[in-house]
């Protein structure tokens, strides 16, 4: 399994749907099952609406908040890293008041939703993004494939769940 140091941040009055350890875990798994040895960083950062809209408009100039925004910094295969050497991944950060009204729109958990946007911007930071048809469908495959390895009970083996056709992150 790979070495997986992650910094965890919470706001004030922002609480993310999952503890720390399963946080962990996800973070963990979709390393592993993108061939990730390679020792890695990660900032994981949990904020309100109103630092989240900060942070889109800053990052992305959208003006508005969203669940989930990916900052990359390293990359893993970085021919620039020496061997060994722990890759920063970068920052992902979470909305969780946004993602908890963004369950319930699609009729799923607030724990549910925060997995599907960790392994999603986890993915980001590994190289995967959605910007056009070919490249969405494959990230969404990959998404989709992971969230089932989580998958704990029936309601969620299995289930398609997810959606880019939101702003992204």
């Amino acid at each position: 399994m790979p070495e997986l140091d992650i910094d965890l941040s919470c706001e004030d009055g922002a609480t993310p749907a999952l503890d720390e350890g399963e946080l962990l875990a996800t973070a963990r798994l979709v390393l592993r099952e993108e061939g990730i040895d390679r020792p890695c960083r990660l900032s994981l950062s949990v904020v309100g609406d109103g630092r989240m809209r900060e942070l889109n408009r800053s990052w992305r100039g959208v003006d508005r908040v969203t669940d989930v925004l990916s900052l990359e910094c390293e990359r893993p295969d970085d021919p620039d890293l020496a061997p060994g050497e722990p890759c920063e991944l970068g920052d992902v950060v979470l909305a969780p008041s946004h993602i908890a009204r963004q369950a319930a729109h699609f009729q799923t958990t607030p724990a549910d939703e925060t997995r599907l946007l960790l392994v999603h911007g986890l993915l980001h930071l590994l190289g995967y993004d959605h910007l056009v048809d070919e490249e969405a469908a494959a990230m969404e495959a990959r998404e989709d494939a992971l969230v089932s390895l989580l998958a704990t009970d029936a309601d969620r083996a299995g289930a398609r769940v997810t959606r880019h056709e939101g702003d992204g992150a």
